[in-house]
């Protein structure tokens, strides 16, 4: 099996474990010393997993539609990013609904002894969408209930908020090109330093 084998099962698995429930399988992917930036937890790699528990066991479950990561290495070093839906069935305003947020999942991978495991995960919000799953139903949200977050984020973020989680500041999106620009570019830097 290739690196890029090896680093694309590594992104997929971490993902199936997040979306299964299978924490032993999420945490093997991270490195102790990783960090994660998403739009409801910043932090470390091993708390990001326990956070992870503890939402699942809240009740707040959602599930990623990965596409195909690109993945680009440079020694012991590997950046990858993969697009992928965030998906969500929940209830708001009394509304059985779809949300899906957009986003592209940028890690950085280091291998280390000879394993590779993730060194950091940060989220590039798109954007997202909102449909009701019963035909015939409408939601409606009033548009000042969304100002107070970014575009490329809103309607995850209200419902997230709306359950008690808070929301990062500083978080990538393509409604802030510069910040996000920064972002590749220190990223790429990091790859071939």
């Amino acid at each position: 099996m290739s690196d890029t084998e090896r680093i694309t099962q590594l992104i997929l698995h971490e993902r199936q474990g997040r979306d299964r429930g299978w924490w032993e399988q999420l945490a093997a992917a991270y490195w102790p010393d990783s960090r994660v930036s998403l739009s409801w937890y910043t932090g470390s790699g091993p708390g990001f997993v326990a956070g992870s528990r503890d939402m699942v066991g809240r009740g707040d479950q959602s599930v990623h539609r990965m596409s195909p990561p690109a993945v680009h290495l440079a020694g012991d070093r590997g950046y990858v990013e993969a697009p992928a839906g965030v998906e969500l069935r929940v209830v708001i305003d009394g509304v059985l609904v779809d949300l899906v947020s957009w986003v592209r999942l940028n890690y950085r991978v280091e291998r280390r002894d000879g394993v590779w495991r993730i060194l950091s995960l940060d989220a590039i919000y798109e954007r997202d969408t909102i449909a009701p799953v019963v035909p015939g139903t409408t939601i409606t949200i009033p548009p000042a209930r969304l100002a107070p977050f970014r575009p490329s984020l809103a309607l995850l973020a209200y419902y997230l908020r709306s359950r008690g989680y808070l929301i990062g500041d500083g978080l990538l999106g393509d409604d802030e090109p510069q910040a996000r620009d920064a972002f590749y570019a220190e990223v790429l830097a990091w790859l071939h330093a």
